[in-house]
């Protein structure tokens, strides 16, 4: 009964925000350059935490936000509701960074555990859990394109698996063997790192 209410409440929450921005978007469209910067102030932190996840470099991650926001302004006149505006707003973003991502030649071959997500602190991070997010998102770093940009839809924006299939216009059940692919390969560079972590707290013995 829980899940179905949270479900509703989900729906209910999302229904408010696509109507929210479809104000906003019409504005947008008219050139009403004051609404578009309030899609951006919505939606900024998010895009942000994305690319980050896939580029690992805070400098470079708001640059191709910025980049990613600009190209929405150039083709928001485009934008016809068939898909949510965040969803179009990702699909976006993530085509600019791919292409940023291949222009300077920083694929690689490997692939994170399913508990991934608690190894991503938010803001006011001590200096331990700081230093473990940079080692999971040197591991992202790592990964397969494809795999990297599946697991930061997923396990940084959380998003559902159809929203992630709809923005890389992929299948759900390509979406799923992606993300365990990832995840696993992901294990495999993190378990030695969380051993030796795991290790050097261990109390000496008596």
């Amino acid at each position: 009964m829980g899940d179905c209410t949270t479900d509703l409440r989900q729906e209910i929450v999302n229904a408010y925000q696509h109507f929210g921005d479809l104000e906003l978007i019409h504005r947008s469209q008219a050139g009403d350059t004051d609404a578009f910067g309030e899609l951006v102030t919505k939606y900024r932190t998010k895009i942000f935490n994305m690319i980050y996840g896939m580029v690992g470099n805070e400098t470079d991650a708001w640059d191709l936000a910025q980049e990613g926001f600009l190209k929405a302004w150039r083709s928001i006149h485009r934008f016809q509701g068939r898909s949510s505006f965040y969803t179009w707003l990702y699909r976006i973003t993530i085509n600019v960074t791919i292409d940023s991502l291949r222009q300077r030649c920083r694929r690689s071959e490997v692939e994170l555990d399913d508990a991934i997500s608690s190894f991503l602190p938010g803001p006011g991070v001590n200096y331990e859990r700081a230093k473990i997010r940079e080692q999971v998102y040197a591991a992202l770093a790592q990964l397969t394109l494809e795999h990297r940009v599946v697991i930061a839809l997923k396990e940084i924006e959380d998003l559902h698996y159809h929203e992630i299939a709809e923005i890389l216009n992929v299948s759900i059940g390509t979406v799923m063997s992606r993300l365990f692919y990832g995840r696993k390969q992901l294990q495999s560079i993190l378990r030695p790192i969380f051993n030796q972590r795991y290790e050097s707290q261990r109390p000496p013995p008596m």
